[in-house]
């Protein structure tokens, strides 16, 4: 089990088939390996030893390939930062990791001198684009120099292969650790779900510091299958790409599946190519899916549910359960069942299994789950309880053993496939002179199926705007982050302890809709 070995594997068999693909730039599984050693033996030069936190901030590329493949050759542990992430934020996981040495692209070069010099431990920042480097980075080819190939060291089972960082209930992000028997598990459970395509060729859509995109990468080596990297969604280019590219395989968050119909120039692109398509990171709207199935008639669809915490699949609901038969019976609502290495139960406050069909908190095991949080023992015994992974979601699960998602325990927002936990929003709002006290809720939204919603209590005889306070956030948070609309109120609703009670902010928004996700 270690993550190395698709690749190896893929040089012996298919030396020569394409491995990655970023415009017109081919390279072949061939040249991958060598690149792969030669970034492990610069690696090595540069002092990482096993073990040892390497970052990446870049969009997707065909880097990212050799970056993962490179680091876990050499032994170290992958830290590719949320793009997304305020200079502050970036800043905070670095240290937090202890990440000696970050790679960065083109479009994230002129913020290296800045992360050298907030960064308590960061040493080194490799500019990795095809611009000019600038002052205070190193340029790639100068840091790996003549560097020559080493031997992969084939680190694996339980070494740890990445950190990825989410959302912090208490303000900050956690590093969730996992290891190479998680991720390689869980790509291998996938597989064993639905024959790999012949050809197969996957597009990277979602960001590769995601554990669905990054799933699939390592999907991808262990089938010696063709990785193509698109570096942001934007719908034309995405469209343009799988028709180009005729790509077979593709996973979405279900906002760019309709951004995808909605776009004027939908039908101007030929997508017949699409053969399996793999929604998940947030519910899909049935109206959505209905569109898509009619628009993507050749392609199977399957619905995966999980997190980051499980590298990351829990259920998954197959092709086969997309069919008529199965919107007739309800069934492809449901978030499927457990994945074939992972066991789920539903629990009540106490982790007894409830009755079935009966609501309580999503729990689950297997060799997927997590080693836990970076420095983080409380937080991963809270959340690694008896052997469980609790993930803070509730559903329920019918007779046959369908899992169905109705509500999040955990004060979680998911916007356009992001997690947004309400505490890190509310914590900022918090720090302005005019807020009193604040909540932040997720609110229904037809394009990103949850908007981040903030309801806020002024200071006696202070004015602020809505968009005062949204430029506040925006100077300290990820843009997603940010709350999409503002609400002002005289005091917010509170039980007897004094805890805000969220489901009555939420109830106006949510009335007559079946579950309290969207």
């Amino acid at each position: 089990m270690y993550l190395t070995q698709g690749l190896h594997r893929a040089v012996q068999q298919f030396p020569d088939r394409i491995a990655t693909i970023e415009g017109e730039r081919r390279i072949s599984y061939r040249e991958l390996a060598e690149r792969c050693a030669r970034l492990a033996g610069a690696l090595r030069k540069s002092g990482i030893q096993p073990g040892d936190r390497v970052g990446l901030l870049a969009l997707n590329s065909d880097f990212h390939t050799e970056f993962f493949l490179g680091c876990w050759w050499a032994g170290a542990v992958c830290v590719p930062v949320n793009t997304r992430w305020s200079e502050q934020e970036i800043i905070y996981s670095l240290d937090d990791s202890e990440t000696s040495l970050l790679f960065v692209d083109d479009h994230h070069a002129a913020q290296g001198a800045g992360l050298l010099q907030g960064s308590g431990v960061l040493q080194t920042v490799v500019h990795v684009g095809q611009g000019d480097t600038p002052a205070g980075t190193t340029a790639f080819a100068d840091w790996a120099g003549d560097v020559a190939p080493v031997e992969d060291c084939r680190r694996g089972g339980d070494e740890m292969a990445t950190i990825l960082y989410t959302g912090g209930t208490t303000g900050f992000p956690k590093g969730v650790m996992l290891s190479h028997r998680n991720l390689w598990s869980s790509a291998v459970a996938r597989m064993a779900e639905g024959e790999p395509l012949q050809h197969h060729v996957s597009l990277y859509v979602a960001p590769l510091f995601h554990t669905a995109s990054l799933g699939k990468l390592i999907s991808q080596i262990m089938v010696a299958g063709t990785s193509v990297a698109v570096p942001a969604f934007r719908v034309e280019e995405v469209m343009a790409v799988i028709s180009r590219e005729r790509i077979n395989d593709v996973v979405l968050v279900p906002s760019m599946i309709q951004m995808m119909l909605d776009h004027p120039a939908f039908a101007d692109y030929d997508l017949s190519c699409l053969e399996r398509i793999t929604y998940g990171a947030s519910p899909i709207a049935l109206a959505v899916l209905e569109r898509a199935m009619k628009a993507f008639p050749k392609a199977q669809f399957s619905h995966a549910y999980g997190m980051t915490e499980t590298a990351p699949v829990i259920s998954i609901n197959p092709w086969f359960n997309h069919l008529p038969q199965a919107w007739e019976s309800g069934i492809v609502r449901s978030a499927g069942r457990a994945g074939l290495c992972v066991e789920v139960r539903i629990v009540d406050d106490n982790d007894n299994e409830v009755p079935r069909g009966t609501v309580g908190e999503v729990i689950a095991r297997g060799p997927n789950v997590m080693l836990g949080y970076w420095k983080k023992p409380e937080a991963t015994a809270e959340a690694l309880r008896n052997g469980w992974m609790h993930t803070g979601d509730g559903g329920y699960m019918d007779e046959n053993g369908y899992l169905y998602i109705v509500d999040r325990i955990k004060d979680m927002i998911i916007t356009g496939g992001e997690n947004v936990y309400s505490a890190e929003v509310e914590n900022v709002l918090a720090r302005h002179d005019a807020v009193q006290t604040c909540a932040v809720i997720g609110i229904p939204s037809e394009t990103w199926g949850e908007a981040v919603h903030a309801v806020v209590v002024k200071r006696n005889g202070v004015s602020v705007s809505a968009e005062t306070l949204q430029q506040h956030c925006r100077d300290a948070l990820a843009g997603y982050k940010v709350p999409k609309t503002v609400e002002f109120v005289d005091a917010l609703p509170m039980s007897g302890p004094g805890k805000v009670l969220k489901h009555v902010l939420r109830e106006p928004y949510w009335k007559g809709r079946e579950r309290q996700v969207s």
